[in-house]
């Protein structure tokens, strides 16, 4: 039976310490699904089909990851991809009250639904999506913390807006 584990986010826009836990969890899952979540109330900085387009670009050479968008409860979509697992980022102890949390609610609301806790190399430890938004916002350096692939793909698209 294949391991299958799925990877929910806003990835708003991806960073590169989120592509250090998908290559991580593909090395040890044999099958890793990344959930590029809807998120509208929270009002993210690019649409729905651009971050998805990001995480696609930025894993395209992963064999066992997959991407899809979503817009439904994190466990119902694990359920309706055969995963068990949900994997989830831990940069700091600031990120942990919280994601415990989630882990235990996502749990009550399907008792097969395992979370398992990846934290990124340090050299990512600090970087955050809402970071990069605000570095994007006045044209700040970003190569550090995007995938290369991302940061060109970004950089086409405020050329786009211009």
């Amino acid at each position: 039976m294949k391991k299958i584990a799925l990877y929910p986010g806003t990835f708003d826009p991806i960073t590169n310490g989120h592509y250090d836990i998908i290559t991580r969890s593909a090395k040890l899952f044999d099958e890793v699904i990344v959930a590029v979540a809807d998120s509208s109330d929270k009002k993210p900085m690019f649409p729905l089909e651009q971050r998805v387009a990001m995480v696609k670009i930025a894993t395209s050479e992963l064999q066992n990851v997959k991407v899809m968008s979503f817009n439904n409860l994190t466990v119902d979509l694990a359920v309706a991809q055969n995963a068990k697992i949900l994997i989830r980022g831990l940069r700091g102890v600031s990120d942990f009250e919280y994601e415990l949390q989630l882990g235990y609610l996502n749990n009550s609301l399907n008792e097969e639904i395992e979370t398992i806790y990846l934290m990124p190399n340090l050299e990512h430890a600090f970087v955050s999506s809402s970071i990069i938004r605000n570095l994007l916002k006045f044209n700040g350096k970003t190569s550090h913390l995007l995938p290369k692939k991302v940061e060109g793909l970004i950089k086409r698209m405020n050329q786009c807006t211009l």
